[in-house]
Order: structure tokens, then C-alpha cells, then sequence
């Protein structure tokens, strides 16, 4: 998986010790030493030693043989040393970072496009079939996808308000051109008054509470899918840049250039002598590996349980198809409302009005109106599958980390003479332990003393996320999930399968496909029997627009949305 962890600039300097020092003993000059020093260091440094001589005042490279070293040589060598770590984890993490951040940006580009065409199938809904309301519902249509998408990527927004407010500021318009047509009352007072008894009328039935039930159990998965991702990115950013204790930067240092001061630049260390020295360094960020590998388990478990109405773009896909029923219910009991109406806000002020129409305009029936079947292969199951596929292939990333590095290139091939700290040897004797915190009492190359508070902290993180992800995650046989009811918090218990009461239908994933057919237009006089009804076909999802178009809502429609993912409270 490490596909060049050495630095470029350095194997070209290996290539240039080839020319003469290839001996391991009985060194004579340290001419290539010197050459190495100066071109990893990028530039001479004074008082390069000509050939091999005593080194009292060596720190970690100390020897018996003349050195070709010198302390400030040393303090050089421990800086690289350094450096080297950091570029060999950056190296090792790449793919893994790349592979999370990417997918993070395609979910987020994705769910931010499948808001957009939410919006367009319920601004359609409207423009074509309840025509005359169109103008006034387009700005509480977009207000309610704006905040499905802020809700979406972390805002600190309620579903259960923002629905309520939707199907609140749906009741004066549908009362004023279904169910009282052709008359209003000209004071705001009177349309508040109609708002605010909605939840008293209920003249939605249990739509509103369904549409809350869909939206709580897709939403927040998803909300919580895309910033478990981020963690993730979090983590391998900490780690590629963590700190090294003493002990552990001049074990590294006396493993990768403590061969130099002896002439021996062309060496590697045993397989063993390395193990040690990266099992030592890297103990700390071992204690990662069970928590990271149980971080990737939630989010495929997860991804796994998100589908039917726990799947976002069934839900927003479909959101259109509860509105157009909460509004034929309204029509149908129309007398019955009237007469709540009328006795909670007493009767309109009846002056006759003209309600604004949606303007068609063929030519902008081709920007944002219209929807194209979506390709199977699509859909955000299939990304999230394919996604989880990949980093399935990393749940051992932090556990097998320093056995990765010495195994690429760090440590000698078997059967080759290797550096052992001290010279060139056929084996390594020292016992080799293994990973992790508690195999290091016995390292005879890094002494591990306590715990590190940035990985401490890390895993707090991950426990934290992996809690929200695995409480996010419906169980086979009952969910207790939270069902946001129209007069508060509710907990339902509901059954793993998508019922028809959720608008679900089709195959087992839960997708349903639709053709929304619906008429140009609907005269001031609209009568229910007028509405061409919205059935299910199984030849794919499209919106027949083939009817006026609608430029008034088109230009309401725009729909922002923050580019940084907010964080999740509590988490970070």
C-alpha cells in the first residue's frame, strides 16, 4: 500500500554512494558522507570532517571506530531523522486520506444536488397542478429545502420545526384557492389567523407527522455519516504530524543515519532492529487501531441500514408526492375546514382578488425544470457501498503501521547484511516485540513511558462517534427511533421494512420509482376531479414537464449552500 515511502531526493544520493562506498568496514575517507550530508542538507556545512577521526562529543551515534560525524553533524542528522517519520506516515496515510476526503466531497456535492432537485419536483408540484398558489408557495418551498440542507451539513436546525412551519404556512394557501376560492381577506391578521389553526384543524390528517417520521429517520444518519467522515480526516491529519518523544527521535536517528558517521551509507537496518524502533515510536498510535477499526464498522453498518425512508434520497425524491396528498385531503373536507375556520378566525373580509400566475417561458424550461432518469448506478446506496468496500481494506491501518513501513523499504531484505544500532550483521538478536503500549516493557531499542494526550484524545473522538453512528443505526428486528410528532418528541416503534404508509413500494432496497404527471394549469374555478392523479410506474423516476413551465418559481428557486461542513456539537 506504500508505494514510495523513501524520500525521491534521497534515493538519488544513494545512487551516487554506489560509485565507492560499498564497503562496511575499514572506512578511509568520508568523501561520500560528506556528499550525502551536503545534498540532503541542501548546502555545505562547515567543518565536514575529510576522514574518520574520534568523536567524543557525539551524543547517539556514539562509537569505538572513528566517525565521520560531528556534533553539529549529529544535531543535523537528528532533524532529518525526524522529517523522514513525518514524509513515511504522510506517504502511508495518503491513499486512505484521499479515499475518505474525496467520498466526503462527493456525498456533500451529491445530497446538496438531490436538495435541489427536491426543490424542483415540489415547485413543479405546485407551478403545474395548484397553479394559482404557486408564486406564493415558492418562497416556503425554498425555505424548507434550504434548511433540510442546513440540517444536512450540520446546522443546528430542527426537523421537526421546519416541517411544522412548511405545512403552517401551506394551510392559508390552500384555504385561500381551494377550499375559500377566488376570496381573501385583505388584512395579515386574518392569514396568521389561518396558519396558527392548522395544528388545531389538522387539515392534513397525519401527512405532516409522516413527513416529520421520513425526514427524522433519514436525515440525521446522513447528517451523521458526513461528519463521521470528517473525523476521519481529522485523525489522519493528527497522526501525519504527531509528536515524537526524546526517546523515540534518537532511536530513529541512530537507526537511519548513525550508519553514515561509520561510512556505511548504503545500509538498512535488520527487520527486526526496525520493528522495534517503529513498534516503539509508533505504541502510542497502535492504541488507535481497535477504535479505528471499529469506527470503519459503524459506518458500514450504517451505510447498510440506510435505505426505504432511511434513505435521504428516497425521502427527498418523494417529498413532493406527501404534499400533493395533504392537499387533496384538505380539498376533499374543505366544508368541514371552512367551518372551523370561520368559527376560530371568524369569517373574510370577502374582497375579490387575482392571483398571480406562474409565466411560462419555453426558454427556461430547460434550465432546472426539468429531471432526467437517475442512473442506478447512481444513487447514494451505491456510492456509500462502494465507498465502504474501499475502506474496508484499512480497519488494520494503525495496528499494522510500523510492520508496513520497515517491511516497503526502512528494513535490509532477508539474508542481507544489516545495521543492528551498533554495525553490520548477518541477523538481529535483540527479541522483537510486538505492537502497541503494553508489548513495549521489553523494547531494547525505545523505552515507551505513559500515554500520549493527543491520542488520548483522538479516541475519546472516535468512542464519541462511533456511539452517535451506532445509535444511528437500525437494528434487523425493532428500531426504537425518535418519531417527531407534530405535538413533540414521540418515540414509535417500527419495523425494519418500508410500509406503504411511508410511500414505499418496489424492490427490497426501498427505492421507489415515480412519473409525476400533472396538468398545465388549473383555472381560478379548479375542481378536485381536475387533478390527474400521481401513480407509480417501474420504468424509472421522471417528471413529465411536457405542460407550461413555470419562470416565476424557477427564479425563487436558488438554493445555497455552506461549502465547509460544519462540525458536529460535541465532537469536536
Amino acid at each position: 500500500m506504500i508505494a514510495q515511502t523513501w524520500p525521491v531526493g534521497f534515493r538519488c544520493l544513494l545512487l551516487l554512494a554506489l560509485v565507492g562506498s560499498a564497503r562496511s568496514e575499514g572506512v578511509q575517507t568520508c568523501e561520500e558522507v560528506r556528499k550525502l550530508f551536503q545534498w540532503r542538507l541542501l548546502g555545505a556545512v562547515r567543518g565536514l570532517p575529510d576522514s574518520p577521526r574520534a568523536g567524543p562529543d557525539l551524543q547517539v551515534c556514539i562509537s569505538k571506530k572513528p566517525t565521520c560525524c560531528t556534533r553539529k553533524m549529529e544535531e543535523r542528522y537528528q532533524i532529518a531523522a525526524h522529517q523522514d517519520m513525518q514524509q513515511f506516515l504522510q506517504t502511508s496515510s495518503s491513499a486512505l486520506k484521499f479515499l475518505i476526503s474525496r467520498n466526503a466531497a462527493a456525498f456533500q456535492e451529491t445530497l446538496e444536488t438531490l436538495i435541489k432537485q427536491a426543490e424542483n419536483y415540489t415547485s413543479i408540484l405546485f407551478c403545474n397542478t395548484y397553479r394559482n398558489m404557486a408564486l406564493e408557495a415558492a418562497a416556503s418551498v425554498q425555505e424548507f429545502f434550504t434548511d433540510v440542507g442546513l440540517y444536512l451539513f450540520g446546522a443546528d436546525v430542527n426537523p421537526e420545526e421546519f416541517v411544522n412551519r412548511f405545512f403552517d404556512s401551506l394551510f392559508p394557501l390552500v384555504y385561500n384557492h381551494l377550499i375559500n376560492p377566488g376570496v381573501t381577506d385583505s388584512s395579515l391578521e386574518y392569514s396568521e389567523c389561518i396558519r396558527m389553526a392548522r395544528r388545531d384543524v389538522s387539515p392534513f390528517g397525519n401527512i405532516p407527522k409522516r413527513a416529520m417520521g421520513q425526514m427524522g429517520r433519514s436525515l440525521l444518519p446522513s447528517r451523521t455519516f458526513l461528519q463521521a467522515l470528517n473525523l476521519g480526516i481529522e485523525v489522519i491529519n493528527t497522526t501525519d504530524y504527531l509528536h515524537f518523544s526524546k526517546e523515540c527521535s534518537r532511536a530513529l536517528l541512530k537507526m537511519q543515519y548513525c550508519p553514515h558517521c561509520q561510512g556505511l551509507t548504503l545500509s538498512k537496518p535488520c527487520m527486526g532492529y526496525c520493528l522495534n524502533v517503529m513498534r516503539g515510536c509508533l505504541a502510542h498510535m497502535a492504541e488507535l487501531n481497535p477504535h479505528w477499526h471499529a469506527y470503519i464498522r459503524s459506518l458500514e453498518e450504517l451505510s447498510d441500514a440506510m435505505h426505504g425512508t432511511y434513505d435521504v434520497e428516497h425521502v427527498l425524491l418523494n417529498f413532493h408526492l406527501l404534499v400533493n396528498d395533504a392537499v387533496i385531503q384538505a380539498h376533499l373536507n374543505g366544508q368541514k375546514l371552512l367551518e372551523q375556520v370561520n368559527k376560530i378566525c371568524g369569517r373574510p373580509i370577502r374582497t375579490p382578488t387575482q392571483s398571480p400566475r406562474c409565466s411560462f417561458d419555453q426558454s427556461k424550461e430547460k434550465h432546472g425544470m426539468k429531471t432526467t432518469t437517475r442512473n442506478s448506478e447512481e444513487t447514494l446506496a451505491n456510492r456509500r457501498k462502494e465507498f465502504i468496500n474501499s475502506l474496508r481494506l484499512y480497519r488494520s491501518f494503525y495496528g499494522g503501521l510500523a510492520d508496513q513501513l520497515c517491511a516497503n523499504e526502512l528494513a535490509a531484505a532477508d539474508g542481507l547484511p544489516c545495521w543492528n544500532g551498533e554495525d553490520i550483521v548477518k541477523s538481529y538478536t535483540q527479541r522483537v516485540v510486538g505492537n502497541g503500549i503494553k508489548a513495549q516493557s521489553g523494547n531494547p531499542e525505545v523505552k515507551v513511558k505513559g500515554t500520549d494526550p493527543v491520542i488520548n484524545q483522538i479516541i475519546d473522538k472516535l468512542k464519541h462517534v462511533i456511539q452517535l453512528l451506532q445509535g444511528r443505526s437500525p437494528k434487523p428486528d425493532k428500531w426504537e427511533l425518535l418519531q417527531l410528532g407534530s405535538g413533540g418528541g414521540m418515540v414509535e416503534q417500527v419495523s425494519g421494512d418500508c410500509d406503504d404508509e411511508d410511500g414505499c413500494g418496489g424492490s427490497g432496497s426501498g427505492e421507489v420509482k415515480r412519473t409525476l404527471k400533472i396538468t398545465n394549469w388549473m383555472p381560478d374555478d379548479m375542481n378536485f376531479s381536475d387533478v390527474k392523479q400521481i401513480h407509480q410506474t417501474d420504468t424509472g423516476s421522471t417528471l413529465d414537464t411536457t405542460g407550461a413551465g413555470c419562470a416565476a418559481a424557477t427564479e425563487s428557486m436558488t438554493f445555497t449552500l455552506i461549502g465547509v461542513v460544519m462540525l458536529l456539537p460535541g465532537i469536536w
